[in-house]
């Protein structure tokens, strides 16, 4: 059975030879039955030298380099589109996905299920990382009513049936591990170890993760535009009283001097309120104006072994 090894790459330059190495030594018991796609997302370092030098070597590693950097997702998606392995492997590049671990997801496939995650047990993040990490899967199943573990990343094993039907999904705003739950099919999980990068820093930064978080909310989640409405309804019916409370003193000759504090605390309170609605209406708005271009998820500059 061919398996195929998806890594996206990006600034990886000091760790490819390293991660290429693990993998071969890691995929021995599949008797050279298996094929390595990495997949250059615009490094702007020398990954993609590395890799043609790899593979001018290695006839089952295979290469793609896309025209610029579209993202993570965006390059999983790449190399999905193009491997042909009836069990499909997504790691990230940084080996803190152990490619050790992958004969453990394999022989958990072989039980019959279509999907095998990695659970790391022991996540080798920051701890503003793990924190945040930690706030958005819990946001995220609150909004989407589907519980989901933060411990659960990309890392995992895939059928053909599921990596097909990911191929339908042509969605813009992409998140590779939020798309495969919401395709369903049995799927079981392995306790994993999550080891430290192997060198340099994650190009993940806070505002790319912030970014991130809400394209993945906005894409899964209607759950927003509902608050919103839940909110304006509850605002009216405490306003709505309200009244009915002044009019009644007014009436019963209470009020002499109109409230200035209440009138501006109503006013910034409201005018923020409205903001914030036009806010996220805005940004639903601006994802569906980027889904009707119907650009191409990605680009390919150039290919190698395929």
């Amino acid at each position: 059975m061919l398996i195929s090894i998806i890594i996206p790459v990006y600034q990886a330059e000091n760790i490819l030879e390293e991660l290429v190495s693990r993998i071969k030594k890691s995929m021995k018991f599949a008797q050279g039955d298996y094929q390595l796609v990495l997949v250059d997302d615009g490094s702007a370092d020398a990954s993609w030298h590395r890799i043609e030098n790899i593979c001018a070597t290695e006839k089952n590693i295979k290469a793609i380099k896309l025209s610029r950097n579209f993202g993570q997702h965006h390059a999983i998606t790449a190399g999905l589109d193009h491997c042909t392995g009836e069990r499909v492997v997504v790691m990230d590049c940084d080996l803190q996905d152990n490619p050790e671990e992958i004969q453990r997801l394999y022989q958990k496939a072989q039980e019959g299920f279509e999907i095998v995650f990695a659970r790391r047990i022991h996540r080798k993040d920051s701890f503003s990382k793990k924190i945040l990490s930690r706030i958005f899967y819990k946001l995220f199943s609150y909004l989407t009513g589907i519980k989901y573990d933060g411990k659960i990343g990309n890392f995992g094993i895939y059928s053909m049936k599921v990596i097909d039907t990911l191929k339908r999904m042509k969605e813009p705003l992409r998140a590779f591990s939020p798309m495969v739950r919401w395709v369903g099919f049995s799927k079981a999980f392995i306790d994993v170890e999550h080891s430290e990068r192997y060198k340099g820093k994650s190009t993940y930064n806070y505002g790319k993760i912030i970014t991130l978080a809400s394209d993945i909310i906005l894409s899964y989640s209607d759950k927003p535009l509902r608050l919103i409405v839940r909110l304006g309804f509850l605002i009216s019916c405490i306003s709505f009283f309200v009244g009915i409370y002044y009019f009644i003193q007014y009436l019963a000759g209470r009020i002499f001097v109109s409230g200035y504090t209440s009138i501006i605390i109503s006013i910034w309170f409201l005018g923020g309120l409205m903001i914030l609605n036009l806010g996220v209406l805005g940004l639903y708005i601006s994802k569906i104006f980027t889904g009707i271009k119907d650009r191409p998820l990605y680009i390919i500059d150039k290919t190698i072994n395929f």
